[in-house]
């Protein structure tokens, strides 16, 4: 299928094992086979994946449309909490609400790439879903957005384009610009145009060890996921790592200070120590690709 020809309606997504998931006019309509068989998140959905299989997939998909509306007009677009302490959705707003950050450039679906401010906005679109591939305009998800400060790159098309996002950012008067990349061409694109963004890897099973160099070198924080590279490559770089489950690499004093801070003013119960890099427990995807 030629992914940049939609339907009227249509919304793909790569997640939980990195299945690709394509809803159409807020119906699940596929689901293809999981590139692994368990996942630590997964397992703590509010629709629990274990293991993970296409129809446990589509079940949690569609709970997620039912309970927040996602990939269709009723979406919900803001959210207070965390779902996990180090995620990018979460790093993104507690920078943003600390003030380390001015805006974040994030993906979502029904509006593509978006520029914002709203730590809540940030958590809402982020923090519920993940792994987007591409998306079409809905006109409810692009209003409600912007009536809670978001600024959408493009209302026609939807377009997800990161480097774009960040290009723009700057135009309307950002400076200190946290961004979610899914490849190393955008990290590196982005650090081109902007020394001082945070640039925050994610969607990162799956790939190359070329891949995994690149983003060491060009991001700030990098987001393990199922990526056996990710934990052997970019953790020979990594000032710090957050959690073992799901390691998350800080990569550059940027990233490490972002952490750090999160770490500081949080209220968790938290464990310091050395250890060579990547720490792991008894708890990771299964398998490592």
């Amino acid at each position: 299928m030629d992914e940049s020809n939609h339907s009227p309606d249509e919304h793909i997504l790569e997640a939980i094992g990195r299945c690709r998931i394509v809803v159409r006019d807020g119906k699940v309509v596929e689901v293809g086979e999981p590139l692994i068989r368990r996942c630590p998140l997964a397992r703590r959905f509010a629709r629990p994946v274990d293991p993970i299989t296409p129809e446990a997939v589509k079940a949690n998909i569609e709970h997620r449309i039912m309970s927040f509306g996602m990939c269709t007009p009723d979406r919900k677009v803001v959210m207070d909490g965390e779902f996990v302490g180090f995620g990018a959705s979460e790093m993104l707003s507690y920078g943003l609400r600390n003030r380390m950050l001015d805006c974040a450039v994030i993906a979502a679906e029904g509006a593509g790439t978006i520029i914002t401010a709203n730590p809540g906005l940030v958590q809402g679109i982020g923090g519920r879903m993940s792994g987007l591939v591409c998306t079409t305009p809905i006109p409810e998800i692009i209003s409600r957005i912007e009536e809670n400060g978001g600024d959408v790159l493009d209302h026609s098309g939807a377009v997800i384009d990161q480097v774009r996002g960040v290009a723009k950012a700057q135009m309307l008067g950002f400076s200190s610009i946290g961004v979610t990349v899914a490849t190393a061409h955008d990290a590196e694109a982005i650090r081109k145009i902007d020394q001082k963004s945070c640039i925050i890897a994610v969607h990162t099973t799956g790939i190359t060890p070329n891949e995994a160099e690149r983003l060491a070198r060009s991001a700030d924080i990098i987001t393990a996921c199922a990526s056996s590279a990710i934990r052997e490559i970019a953790s020979t770089y990594a000032l710090l790592q957050a959690g073992s489950s799901i390691p998350v690499f800080a990569v550059s004093q940027k990233g490490k200070d972002l952490i750090l801070e999160k770490v500081r003013t949080g209220k968790d119960q938290v464990v310091v120590m050395g250890a060579k890099l990547p720490y792991s427990g008894d708890n990771f995807p299964d398998p490592l690709i």
